[in-house]
Formats: structure tokens, C-alpha cells, sequence
């Protein structure tokens, strides 16, 4: 149990036992509801539960706050209380607590901080990058690579069961537009004067698969029959484009559980039917699908979108929402409970129509959208917009290779996904403390560093070459019995406090799907650690003081890890 919620059972506790006793009259108390104080010289926190119970207990609020802390049962937790204010209830933690922490890192390591399942045991499925298969993936995907990643991380280390899924959009016209764009560009190679239709894909990939094909096939489609070339071509393309985008997403630590198809939902399955008859079906059993003018339409206005919407077309054709109709059907037959989509802020439009829908089914409240903005790259402050190589839109690959796989997750994570990115690629390549990502890596290489200084020269030339994990070190230079009560500047109690922190942020970044919140804290971490660095020496105190400060430092590496860890991003023992 996290030192907060203890701290709030004993508030509880003490409010509970003041009304039993009659020194305080409360119908229904108010949850202590912690929270840090502003000024830390106020205590490590406060509670306003006795400025909420004022007008119900019809008291001042200090004598509330009074009753309250005559109220608190015995504890180890608590130093100091004061009375601050209005009303504050501020609480000062006994050292040993905070030093307790410590303790627990080192022993939990990665699993420090890991929550239980909330919100009751839930399937849930997040698909994030919705692309097509027609060129390489740009700038803004990999925005959505990286906050979908580390979402899916978040949430897991708070304790959901999350499943990763890639949509892959290869039905519709543009997959014909594609095949067609090789197709021109194969018999420009071979010397055909032809010209590229203004619906097709222009970008020099293009040339570049359709030198694959001459490579592989010479002419023998030069004079071939045009759909028959072009379908060819296509499927060739396709499955070109679609390799890319997995080994780049790989290549950025991104992996997906499942790649769906968008195609496969227009293909039966052994009894006939397809997942696009089979949501027709099920929405149709409930009363929600109509046929006007000869299109099939879907009754969304039932459920608050601001018109009816179109599934199929007079002429047969199906609509882009048909498929995602039958997208989002097939989910949840694959058992999700509830589906997350990351899109892009453009798709506003249709979170209304598509929560109508599975709202339709009878699973009202089980779609959720996280909507992102849109990434802007600058250079030294003025904008980007074409690659120097090629002259067209600088791709997501060509961010990695300039900037890194760290520095391009970090600053796609620093801020909330419903703000814009400016990413500034100078900004991202530097190597000092101007560059967050390096900043917090930086303390994390610093750490290790004073571990290997605290080792014998074979253990720390071990680990210098990584023959020996930073974990198997800090079991060698640091006894296993340590004591830590040497803890107590007020540079060593200000790291414990974050480390404390750790647990409920995470939580609280799962429950809110706000991943950028721990670029923060592992900036704020990496600050106070430089900070004690500053004022606390570890190498050459005495031997409690230096082994305690060598438990704490070591402990504030594992946190600072996963901090990493759960961003997607690497934590370096040296730089």
C-alpha cells in the first residue's frame, strides 16, 4: 500500500472515531483526499478534509482540523502535524518512512510502483496508427507510435490488460492509385513516354519499387494488360510498403500484437458471411439500419450524432464509416471489453457517429478516442517541411535516423497528445542539459558512474564492458543490511519524496491516458538527484554515511529506469 493511501486511512480513521465519540457531527465525512503542499517547507501533505466538513459539522474549520489530529490513532507514519491556515491538516512524515522507500525500490526494482487491475478486470484494446500502405509513415505517426507505446506501457505497469493494434487501411481506390503509380513509373524506366495521373502517388519510393520490379521482371509487363499490370503491381507494392512499416515501427521499439487488415473485413468466413454482414446484421436486429433512396443507412441520430449516416451507397458501393462499423464490431467479437483509438485531432468529426455505434450494439461508454495534434519540425527555430535528400515530406524514418530513437520518443511524449509538438531537430540532437531527454539520461549515467567508482577495479571494469548488469553491482558495493537512517538531509529527503510519488502518478497517468506526465517526473527526478549530487557526497563519507547514500542513489537509478522504461526509452550506464 502506497505511503499516501496509509496516510489517508488514518485521516479517515480519525474523523470516523471524532464522530463516534461525538466531538464531530458528520452525516457523511469527506474523503481525506491528500495532496501536496505547494511549499514543501509545509510538510510532505496536507488535507483540506476539515475546510470540506465545515459547513455539514457547522464548525470552524481549524477546530475541526483540531478534533480531527487529537483523533489520529497511534502510528509509525507521522513525525509532526500542524495546523496551518484555514484549516490545513499538514503532516510531516517520520524519516524512516521516506527512508523506507528506498528499501522498497531496491527490493522491487522493476516492478516498483506496479498497481493492481482497476476499474474491475477489463480486455482492452488500443489501436493506434491507422495508415496506408502507400508510402513510407510520416512525421505525425510517429507521434502516434510513441504515445500509443507508452500508453500501453502506463497502463499495464498500473495493472490493465492492454492489446496493441496496428489498422492497416489497404482497401478503397488509393490501393488501385498505388498500383497504377508503380505502373507508370516502371514504363517512365523503360523509356515509355507516359504521364502520372494527378490521383496517383508521386514520391521517388515509387520509382524505387517499380526498379525492384524491372530488377526482378525486366520488361515483361510493358506491354501487359493495364488492369492486370496494375493489380500485380499493387499487391507487390503493397506488400513492400507494409515490410517498411514494420521494420520501422520495430526499428522505434513499437511492436503491435495484431495488424489488422481493413480488407479482411470484406471477406466471408466459413459460414458465408463477412464482419461487415455480420455488423449489418446485429445493428440491424436492434432497430437502427433503414433503407432511403436505395442506400442502407444507420439510424446515428438515435444516439446524439447530428445526422443519419451512410453505410452503403445507391450504387452498392460501401463508405469509408461502413468499414469502421465493421472494424469496431469485430473488436469487440474478439472479446475486448473496451477500445481505445488514438486518431489524429482532424478525425473530430467522427467520434460522435462512432460511439453511436457501439452504442447501437448496447455497449454505450465502451469507445474512447484520444486525439492528437499535429507535429511541427523546426530547425534552429525556423520551420521544416521538405527533406533536403528527396525534396518531398520528411518521413518518420528520416527523424530517427537524424535525432535517434530516444530523443525523437521523449519530445513526441513531453507534451499532452491534445497539444501540438514543435520539434526542433538541433534541440533534439544536443548533448547538454538544454535537451530534456539528455538531461534525465545524463543523471541516469551519472548514477551508474558512482556505483562503478564504489566498486573494486575488476567489478567496475565488468560493468563498464557489460559483462555485469548495474543491479548485479549495487549487490556488491552495497550491503545487503543496510542502514539508511543516515538519510536525512533535506537534498536526500527530497529524492525519497519523489520516489514516493511514483506509484500514484503512474496510476493516475493510466486512469487519464496521459503518458506525457512522466516525462516530468523523470525531469523533475533527474533535478533533484543533480541537486543532491551537488550537496551530498557519496564517495569518501564515512562508511554508513556512504553506503545509506549509496542505497539512495541506487534507488533513484531503478526509479529513473523505469521512469525511462515506461516512455519507451533506453537509460545508458555511461554517455
Amino acid at each position: 500500500m502506497q505511503i499516501r493511501e496509509q496516510l489517508e486511512q488514518l485521516i479517515d480513521a480519525a474523523v470516523a472515531a471524532a464522530c463516534e465519540d461525538g466531538s464531530l457531527e458528520l452525516e457523511q465525512a469527506p474523503e481525506a483526499a491528500l495532496e501536496r503542499p505547494r511549499d514543501e517547507s509545509n510538510g510532505d501533505w496536507a488535507s483540506t478534509v476539515a475546510m470540506r466538513s465545515a459547513k455539514q459539522a457547522k464548525k470552524n474549520p481549524r477546530e475541526i482540523a483540531q478534533t480531527i489530529v487529537d483523533h489520529l490513532p497511534e502510528n509509525d507514519l507521522v513525525a509532526s502535524v500542524d495546523i496551518a491556515g484555514p484549516g490545513f491538516i499538514n503532516i510531516r512524515l517520520a524519516n524512516a518512512v521516506l527512508q523506507g522507500v528506498v528499501a522498497t525500490a531496491r527490493a522491487e526494482k522493476g516492478d516498483f510502483g506496479r498497481g493492481t487491475i482497476p476499474e474491475g478486470e477489463r480486455k482492452i484494446n488500443l489501436e493506434y496508427i491507422s495508415a496506408n500502405p502507400t508510402g513510407p509513415l510520416h512525421v505525425g505517426h510517429g507521434r502516434w507510435a510513441a504515445l500509443g507505446d507508452a500508453t500501453a506501457r502506463v497502463m499495464r505497469h498500473a495493472g490493465y490488460d492492454v492489446f496493441e493494434e496496428f489498422y492497416i487501411n489497404d482497401a478503397g481506390t488509393q490501393m488501385d492509385n498505388f498500383g497504377e503509380s508503380v505502373a507508370v513509373r516502371y514504363q517512365q524506366l523503360l523509356g515509355r513516354d507516359v504521364e502520372m495521373p494527378e490521383a496517383c502517388y508521386a514520391g521517388s519510393y515509387v520509382k524505387d519499387i517499380a526498379q525492384a520490379i524491372i530488377d526482378e521482371d525486366g520488361d515483361a509487363w510493358l506491354d501487359a494488360d493495364p488492369k492486370e499490370r496494375m493489380e500485380n503491381f499493387r499487391e507487390r507494392a503493397y506488400a513492400y510498403e507494409l515490410a517498411e512499416q514494420h521494420r520501422v515501427t520495430e526499428r522505434f521499439g513499437t511492436t503491435f500484437e495484431c495488424w489488422f487488415s481493413e480488407r479482411s473485413l470484406y471477406v466471408p468466413d466459413e459460414t458465408g458471411k463477412s464482419a461487415v454482414d455480420r455488423s449489418l446484421e446485429a445493428m440491424d436486429e436492434k432497430g437502427y439500419i433503414y433503407v432511403k433512396d436505395g442506400a442502407t443507412w444507420f439510424k446515428s441520430s438515435a444516439f446524439d450524432d447530428e445526422k443519419d449516416r451512410v453505410l452503403i451507397k445507391a450504387n452498392g458501393e460501401m463508405t469509408y464509416f461502413m468499414s469502421d462499423v465493421a472494424y469496431h464490431y469485430n473488436k469487440m467479437e474478439r472479446g475486448f471489453d473496451h477500445l481505445i483509438n488514438i486518431w489524429g485531432a482532424d478525425h473530430h468529426g467522427y467520434i460522435a457517429r462512432c460511439e453511436a455505434m457501439l452504442a447501437a450494439w448496447g455497449w454505450p461508454g465502451a469507445l474512447e478516442i484520444m486525439l492528437g495534434q499535429l507535429v511541427n519540425l523546426f530547425r534552429d527555430g525556423e520551420a521544416v517541411r521538405m527533406s533536403k535528400r528527396t525534396g518531398e515530406m520528411i518521413t518518420f524514418e528520416e527523424l530517427i535516423d537524424e535525432v535517434g530513437v530516444d530523443a525523437t520518443r521523449y519530445l513526441m511524449l513531453a507534451k499532452s497528445s491534445d497539444q501540438p509538438i514543435d520539434f526542433d531537430i538541433e534541440v533534439a540532437k544536443k548533448k547538454d542539459a538544454s535537451n530534456p531527454v539528455y538531461y534525465v539520461q545524463y543523471a541516469h549515467a551519472r548514477i551508474c558512474s558512482i556505483l562503478r567508482k564504489a566498486a573494486d577495479s575488476a567489478d567496475a571494469a565488468a560493468a563498464e564492458a557489460g559483462d555485469m548488469s548495474m543491479d548485479e553491482l549495487a549487490a556488491k558495493v552495497i550491503p545487503a543490511n543496510v542502514d539508511l537512517s543516515p538519510l536525512t538531509h533535506e537534498s536526500e529527503l527530497a529524492l525519497m519524496r519523489k520516489m514516493d510519488d511514483f506509484g500514484p502518478l503512474v496510476a493516475q497517468a493510466a486512469r487519464d491516458r496521459a503518458a506525457f506526465r512522466l516525462t516530468h517526473y523523470a525531469q523533475d527526478l533527474a533535478s533533484l538527484f543533480h541537486s543532491f549530487y551537488t550537496n551530498c557526497h557519496v564517495i569518501g563519507e564515512e562508511e554508513s554515511v556512504k553506503n545509506a547514500r549509496l542505497a539512495l542513489v541506487d534507488a533513484t537509478r531503478i526509479v529513473l529506469a523505469k521512469t525511462l522504461d515506461l516512455l519507451g526509452v533506453t537509460a545508458p550506464a555511461k554517455m
